[in-house]
């Protein structure tokens, strides 16, 4: 592994979350496993730390896309820890490893709209779209859970006459 000079910046250690970020050819995934792995140790955490974790990812992300030279470097994870964070917010914590792999399919697959905020150039683009991927996973768990927990599927059916 190669640690270069912008990584041992402050920019560096929160963009690539302590370097963490170029240990492996599957960088997004590991990024994504560390913050499940944060999250669960916690216990989860409060909205306030994802938002302050969001906004430095992205002042870090934008510096550190600039200073690397490269448009969304492999290497920058924050993103993939806001936005499996986001996965989980408000949900227990048994939801963290689907949330963990939905966060994945969803990150890789990149559905719409999920895709669009890709474009948003430096660092607010690179965080967007993995913020919008986690909403969007923390809906269909919230979602699925009211249809499969909550009677959700009973009220449906009620409705319709059955």
């Amino acid at each position: 592994m190669i640690i270069t000079d912008e990584m041992k910046t402050w920019y560096g250690m929160i963009a690539t979350v302590g370097t963490l970020g170029r240990f492996s050819k599957m960088p997004g995934t590991l990024g994504s496993i560390a913050g499940t792995a944060i999250w669960l140790a916690a216990g989860g955490l409060p909205l306030w730390v994802i938002a302050a974790a969001a906004v430095a990812g992205c002042a870090a992300a934008d510096r550190y896309e600039k200073a690397a030279g490269r448009t969304d470097p492999g290497e920058v994870v924050i993103d993939e820890v806001v936005g499996v964070w986001i996965s989980s917010w408000g949900l227990e914590l048994s939801y963290a490893i689907v949330a963990l792999f939905l966060f994945r399919l969803v990150d890789i697959t990149k559905p719409f709209p999920v895709k669009n905020f890709e474009k948003i150039p430096g660092g607010a683009g690179i965080m967007a779209d993995d913020i919008a991927g986690g909403v969007i996973v923390n809906l269909l768990l919230r979602a699925l859970t009211w249809f499969f927990f909550a009677g959700g599927l009973a009220m449906i059916l009620k409705m319709a006459g059955r």
